[in-house]
């Protein structure tokens, strides 16, 4: 996805607010997971919470190409 976001007369690199708003899904999404004690069954946190940022922003990336089409 090639494009910039106009941000106030800033403009910012289009990944940078989908990096934004995966950061955001995310942090809602491991507050979700810590309170239904999902953790406990993962052996590495850290290294899930990394798969997991990564996916969220890869699936966000491919929806908004697959939205742009």
């Amino acid at each position: 996805m090639i494009g910039q976001f106009d941000l106030y007369g800033v403009f910012l690199p289009w990944f940078s607010v989908l990096a934004l708003s995966a950061y955001g899904l995310f942090r809602l999404l491991t507050s979700g997971l810590a309170r239904l004690g999902f953790y406990q069954a993962v052996w590495h946190r850290s290294l899930f919470n990394l798969a997991l940022y990564i996916t969220l922003l890869g699936g966000l990336s491919a929806a908004t190409n697959w939205l742009q089409k």
